[in-house]
């Protein structure tokens, strides 16, 4: 990478006495924050929506400084460094991971050459690591804050530490932990983001939000991104009547984006947005700025509006007749949620539908895997390409009448895209929330060749749906869908590809796309799975940390077994196998559950659990294996 250098900046400037922040704050006009950092950058760089705008520090610093600069000049009080995603989760994504210090450091000494004399705050920008915490993901929160203690130190020197743009309140208040630790004397500022129907994305109300950054300890609390002023203006004034005495800061975006000609643009003007000043001002915010969409215009309107020497009359905010006094209930982390993120050993078990409509075979089948130890039931869709009941209804009934949480398979072939998301929603309904994506298998190897067999969507694009529509109140057109949906989503994996190159390419657009685990092929050869984590640690220079359930085959004789190895991509039985299996004769079904179980405990430790599958409905053999992994 080409790190170039500011041109005709001078020199560095160092950390100049301001006056500090919380005293400024009760000054009697809010202070004035900047506007949009990574919008304007997308605008003057000419780069994708997608791009790393905060290694233009290294890159571009002219770009950089130079709106650093035009935002001091439209008259700010506090300048914001450009490392919202400058952690190593978000800046991995491309390629920097190694360059978490470096872009801090750049950033920090580009805004303060950028202030230079200038009685102007620089505030050290925090943003979210882009992945979810437990229970929701795989990201602890003792995990998470070790990756903001990681930039927040590399953001020495700042007079503020602004955490923006937060929509899982608790990760906010893992970042608002690892800034009192690693700066306990620089103040804080705390900002959340809320959907249109004025909760998080995890259905939390603004007053609880500010209750409980109160109590942890920020310094300033406030709302950014999020919708235009108006809906700021209703949030803060949610959180006013939460926490009176809290010093509140918003940082509205100029309205709701629209995409034009492959920009994304914001409707609201900066004399819009200098009139939604005077009303913020109003109702009680003690700091003020902009976010998307707004522009150093914008921030110049504001700073004419809180120079007047006549400030509107304070709005009273009284508590509404019909306040809500606590929020709807959020969802809790699915069963298979919470295991894979405490690391605990998960063994499912698969299920086929049955031909017809009576269940009573399929319950049998589920109450002895589930007296056997079996923490999930995965219910196949079609498998073959057969036609079977549907897994939604089998899945239904085997939640509600043996007690276990099914996986749903959910393949995309043959639905549309509107089918796709009806699909979704109804499944969530029934309480189907854990589902593994796939692409189905071929309508022309089953019982009607004929039938439809297009799709609209492929599995790593119904993963991305999933996960970062749906899961945030959203359907693929970015429609809002009332409350998030809380699935735990999971794709495909061939550990034995013939084509590992392809394998890992197609893995990694799933991971990326928001996979919370994988069910694996049926092993045989626990030493190709290293294989398969060396090559992803070489190709990726980082681990697998994909939970993996592998799948675990109980053998009952030759024949299948040579079937197996001969016909089914993918699957390669060792000699030795066959070898025990001849040698057992009758005894053959309990050698392959001998080797079930070995081979459990020999994937144990690579894995996260077992993904039993069970061949021509030998559920009695599943049952040994599940009863082995789980005591």
């Amino acid at each position: 990478m080409t790190h170039r250098t500011v041109q005709d900046a001078g020199p560095t400037a160092t950390a100049t006495p301001n006056r500090p922040l919380l005293d400024r704050l009760h000054s009697g006009t809010p202070l004035l924050g900047d506007g949009a950092t990574g919008t304007m950058l997308h605008l003057r760089a000419d780069l994708p929506s997608d791009a790393c705008f905060e290694a233009l520090v290294l890159t571009a610093p002219d770009v950089v400084l130079g709106l650093h600069r035009d935002y001091v000049a439209a008259g700010v009080d506090v300048l914001s460094t450009n490392t919202f995603a400058a952690n190593a989760v978000q800046l991995r994504r491309h390629g920097h991971a190694d360059d978490v210090e470096a872009i801090n450091r750049a950033a920090v000494d580009l805004a303060r050459t950028a202030i230079g004399d200038a009685d102007v705050l620089l505030a050290g920008t925090v943003g979210p690591l882009g992945v979810p915490m437990a229970p929701y993901g795989r990201m602890s929160a003792e995990e998470a804050k070790g990756f903001f203690v990681q930039q927040m130190r590399a953001l020495e020197g700042v007079d503020v530490i602004a955490l923006e743009t937060f929509g899982d309140h608790g990760e906010l208040l893992t970042a608002l932990a690892a800034a009192r630790e690693v700066h306990p004397d620089v103040p804080v500022i705390a900002h959340a983001t809320f959907a249109r129907d004025d909760r998080t994305v995890l259905g939390v109300l603004p007053g609880r939000v500010a209750a409980e950054l109160h109590a942890a300890g920020a310094d300033v609390i406030g709302v950014n991104c999020s919708g235009g002023p108006a809906q700021i203006q209703r949030l803060i004034e949610a959180m006013r009547r939460s926490v009176p005495d809290a010093r509140l800061s918003a940082y509205p975006n100029a309205g709701f984006a629209e995409q034009v000609g492959g920009r994304v643009l914001y409707p609201a003007t900066p004399q819009y947005f200098a009139q939604a000043t005077e009303r913020l001002r109003a109702v009680g915010v003690q700091l003020v700025g902009g976010c998307c969409g707004t522009t150093p215009e914008h921030i110049a309107a504001m700073r004419t509006v809180l120079d007047d020497p006549t400030p509107p009359a304070p709005i009273a905010i009284a508590a509404p007749t019909a306040a809500p006094t606590s929020d709807a209930p959020t969802l809790e982390p699915t069963e298979l949620g919470y295991r894979l993120a405490q690391r605990q050993f998960t063994v499912t078990v698969e299920l086929s539908p049955p031909r017809g409509h009576d269940t009573a075979r399929l319950l049998r089948a589920a109450e002895l895997l589930r007296d056997a130890g079996a923490h999930l039931i995965d219910v196949a869709d079609s498998p073959a390409a057969r036609m079977r009941m549907s897994p939604w209804a089998a899945a239904q009934v085997l939640q509600s009448q043996v007690g276990l949480e099914t996986i749903l398979h959910f393949p995309t072939r043959g639905r549309n895209l509107l089918r796709v998301q009806g699909d979704l929603l109804a499944a969530h309904a029934l309480g189907l929330r854990n589902l593994f994506v796939t692409m189905g298998d071929p309508t022309r190897i089953g019982d009607f060749p004929e039938a439809m067999d297009a799709f609209d969507i492929a599995p790593s694009a119904l993963i991305g749906t999933i996960a970062g529509r749906m899961n945030v109140g959203e359907d693929l057109g970015g429609n809002d869908i009332g409350r998030p949906t809380g699935f735990t989503v999971g794709c495909a994996l061939n550990m034995f590809a013939d084509d590992l190159d392809h394998e890992l390419d197609v893995l990694e657009r799933k991971m990326e796309a928001g996979a919370h685990f994988a069910l694996g092929q049926a092993v045989f050869e626990p030493s190709r799975i290293s294989r398969f984590l060396e090559a992803y640690e070489a190709r990726h220079g980082r681990p697998f940390d994909l939970p993996v359930l592998m799948g675990i085959m109980p053998l009952f004789g030759t024949r299948q077994a040579r079937f197996l190895h001969e016909e089914v991509p993918g699957i390669v039985i060792p000699k030795a196998i066959f070898e025990r299996l001849d040698a057992a004769g009758d005894r053959a079904p309990d050698e392959g559950v001998a080797i079930a179980e070995e081979l459990v405990e020999a994937v144990r430790p690579l894995v996260a659990g077992a993904y039993v599958i069970p061949a021509l409905g030998k559920y009695e053999l599943a049952a040994r294996v599940v009863a082995s992994a789980t005591r």
